[in-house]
């Protein structure tokens, strides 16, 4: 396996540098700012990176339950190994809210509740797969449950991404992500994610109706969550890294916590043309998922 390794995909911002398998051109690689966070965009109304949750005053090298407020109020969401804890037997199932320490707390920054904020941690690499255009396959063994990226990009409004997927053209790449949170008393947040311009490794990765990576809001610092990534199951070395863009898992197609709509073009509602899926699983929904709440009418 050869990389193009003059080509860090991630400008030297990620724990690690993340290469294009194969000769590619810099100028055949897609255009686009690196952040490994996320960042505020327009519609923004809560800055993703300001420090707004409370911190643990654990004066100690990694957390305990007994006596850290964080995992007293939130509950362990990780193993000793950094592993997110009882996914569900098959995966994907994990439902319960993940808060990680924060820049407040007190404990080190090895405790074993700082997973997602420390970053990619695993060789990962971009490589063109055909019809599905770029997207990015791991190098190393993936435990089941261990955290592999974020979906991150810039934070934006639900009417600047219903303009946003409204100007698009018909070979735009649409890479917005919707993910809603069901509260108490019938409450629903909601965030959006677009990684088009800003974004990170997150955005290489493609759809499969049979994933092996599911996505879970984290919280760390502000009540924005993260969009991390855990594997589902245990990853081989070489296998493509994908997750529904629905939000599902081992459930039914569209019917998980996140709702999304990506690569996809609509100059109105009734004009809809679903997308085909080629992602090749034997449960193949036949086309990509796609979220009408968000192309909405503009």
């Amino acid at each position: 396996m050869s990389f193009t390794s003059d080509q860090d995909v991630c400008s030297g911002l990620e724990n690690l540098p993340v290469f294009v398998e194969g000769t590619v051109r810099k100028d055949e690689l897609p255009v686009f700012q690196y952040s490994p966070e996320n960042v505020p965009g327009p519609g923004c109304e809560m800055d993703p990176n300001e420090v707004t949750l409370p911190g643990c005053d654990c004066r100690t090298q990694s957390c305990q339950q007994g006596s850290c407020s964080c995992l007293q109020t939130h509950g362990e969401a990780y193993d000793s190994q950094g592993r997110l804890r009882d996914p569900g037997a098959d995966g994907g199932e994990y439902s319960q809210p993940v808060f990680e320490c924060n820049a407040l707390c007190e404990c080190s920054e090895a405790c074993c509740n700082r997973v997602v904020q420390r970053g990619l941690s695993l060789g990962v690499c971009v490589f063109h797969s055909g019809s599905r255009g770029w997207g990015l396959r791991s190098l190393e063994p993936v435990p089941r449950g261990t955290f592999v990226c974020e979906y991150a990009g810039e934070v934006i409004g639900l009417e600047e991404a219903r303009q946003r997927q409204h100007a698009q053209k018909a070979e735009d790449m649409n890479y917005i992500i919707s993910v809603r949170e069901h509260a108490g008393g019938g409450r629903v947040g909601e965030t959006i994610v677009d990684p088009a311009t800003v974004g990170n490794v997150g955005r290489f990765l493609n759809h499969s109706c049979q994933p092996n990576l599911f996505m879970v809001p984290v919280r760390i610092h502000s009540l924005v969550p993260r969009l991390a990534l855990f594997a589902g199951r245990d990853i081989n070395p070489g296998e493509e890294l994908t997750f529904d863009y629905s939000g599902g898992y081992s459930n039914p197609q569209g019917k998980g916590p996140c709702q999304t709509k990506h690569d996809q073009q609509t100059d109105s509602v009734e004009d809809l043309k679903r997308k085909h899926c080629h992602c090749g699983a034997p449960s193949c929904s036949g086309f990509l998922p796609l979220d009408l709440s968000v192309i909405g009418n503009v």
